[in-house]
């Protein structure tokens, strides 16, 4: 699928959000992706992890990693369609952790999928859980890259299905700010108090 079109499908499932927006980065946005409002509908969801693994099988992963709770959807969705296992990590207290009985192998290829990266936080948390446990990162995966070109994984390469270079400010420098008619900054994400 081309790029243009992942656009508009985010689009046409109310998934691409205009407005004036509080990311869970600090940063103010003109734009917001809410990716479950695409994945909400179970052929969308199959559709874009057959995408994402077409981009990811030539990285060769044993398996696929997602935080939770954002990324479990398209992160087995993905996993399926390269037949490989799906394992997610979750929050315990501050900090990520595999529960549930996962475990990862030493050695072990991992993919990290993720919904959509902006400033990679939780991604790199999810890589650094991985590589403590042995495993080795051979890939990123996510539906949209925000990150404006950033590479905040370094040599760890990021797939995606959608590159989208939106602006995004600090709170004193944001021009939504100082318009009245673009109201507070709202916060639709999935961390609200961070």
């Amino acid at each position: 699928m081309k790029v243009a079109g992942w656009e508009k499908r985010l689009a046409a499932a109310g998934a691409l959000l205009r407005g004036h927006f509080l990311l869970s980065s600090g940063r103010h946005s003109p734009a917001y992706v809410q990716c479950a409002r695409l994945l909400e509908n179970p052929r969308e969801a199959r559709a874009a992890g057959e995408a994402l693994a077409a981009k990811l099988a030539r990285h060769r992963p044993d398996s696929v990693l997602s935080p939770a709770l954002g990324a479990l959807l398209i992160g087995h969705e993905t996993a399926a369609a390269l037949g490989v296992p799906f394992r997610f990590a979750e929050r315990a207290g501050a900090t990520l952790a595999l529960r549930r009985g996962f475990t990862l192998r030493s050695g072990e290829r991992v993919a990290v999928v993720e919904d959509a990266v902006t400033t990679g936080r939780s991604t790199l948390e999810t890589i650094e859980l991985a590589r403590a446990a042995g495993a080795e990162v051979v890939a990123v995966g996510a539906i949209v890259d925000r990150s404006g070109g950033a590479d905040p994984f370094g040599a760890i390469p990021l797939e995606s299905l959608l590159r989208l270079n939106l602006p995004t400010w600090a709170t004193g420098d944001c021009p939504l700010c100082c318009d009245p008619e673009s109201g507070p900054a709202v916060k639709p994400g999935s961390r609200p108090g961070a």
